[in-house]
């Protein structure tokens, strides 16, 4: 097989949480230029109208389904409808996250309940019910887990997130956990983990903190809308299928200083 056809995903079906906007949508374009069909999954409409509409003019084929993943109930009704456009999921992208501030001490406890919820049960049971349903019977693919460098270490600045970063560590050992599993499947499951990249969750904190996190970072710089790019299609790709249970951090460099 040449490098070209390893890297191909052509006719694969990809399923992103969480794609209508920020990352999610940034490796939705990724997926889509490499041949992939596209089911984006979120939680507003409009959003996601936005992002069909966008992908659609780049020429790829997009199905859009509201849910809150929050909602478990909803989770094997929102697979049922890309099953029932697409026959199958080879690709599934859990990029849906949420984060909350506030000092530990008095951290609310309906915070903990929803970032955990949604940065940990979510995962979960979007990739019980994914497998099930299309990869364990196909013997084949490819479950990506977007943790995050807060999942690799403590706060390198003073955010109080600990639910945050507590969920981020928790995807790390589930994707351990799930490829040591599901290996005899043939399912690869690897975690991506960005460091600061600008997004709608992490506006606020990248206006008090970008300054000197750029500072730190080897790369002296920090994420970019293409920087995700290609490590989502690497790890979606047949260029990876000896690659699972992995965390790779995608920081400028910053979390090995």
């Amino acid at each position: 097989m040449s490098v070209k056809q390893l890297f191909s995903l052509e006719g694969r079906i990809a399923l992103i949480t969480g794609g209508s906007r920020g990352l999610g949508l940034q490796m939705a374009e990724a997926l889509g230029e490499m041949g992939c069909k596209l089911a984006l999954t979120a939680r507003k409409a409009d959003e996601l109208s936005e992002a069909r509409t966008h992908l659609e003019q780049m020429g790829y084929e997009v199905l859009t389904v509201v849910n809150d993943l929050s909602n478990t109930s909803q989770i094997p009704g929102m697979v049922d409808q890309v099953m029932q456009r697409f026959g199958a999921i080879d690709i599934l992208v859990n990029n849906a996250g949420a984060t909350w501030s506030a000092p530990a001490e008095e951290y609310p406890d309906e915070a903990w309940r929803k970032v955990l919820g949604l940065n940990v049960d979510s995962l979960f049971f979007v990739a019980r019910e994914v497998a099930k349903r299309s990869m364990i019977p196909r013997k084949s693919g490819k479950i990506l887990n977007i943790a995050s460098v807060a999942g690799l270490r403590g706060s390198a600045v003073n955010v109080n997130t600990i639910a945050y970063h507590t969920s981020k560590g928790a995807v790390v050992n589930f994707t351990r956990s799930l490829a040591s599993e599901w290996g005899k499947y043939n399912i690869n499951v690897n975690a991506i983990c960005p460091g600061f990249f600008p997004s709608k969750m992490s506006a606020g904190l990248l206006e008090k903190v970008a300054e000197s996190v750029i500072a730190r970072a080897p790369l002296h710089r920090i994420g970019g809308d293409e920087d995700l790019k290609g490590i989502v299609v690497f790890l979606a790709s047949e260029a990876s299928r000896h690659i699972t249970g992995q965390a790779i951090a995608v920081d400028g460099g910053i979390s090995a200083v």
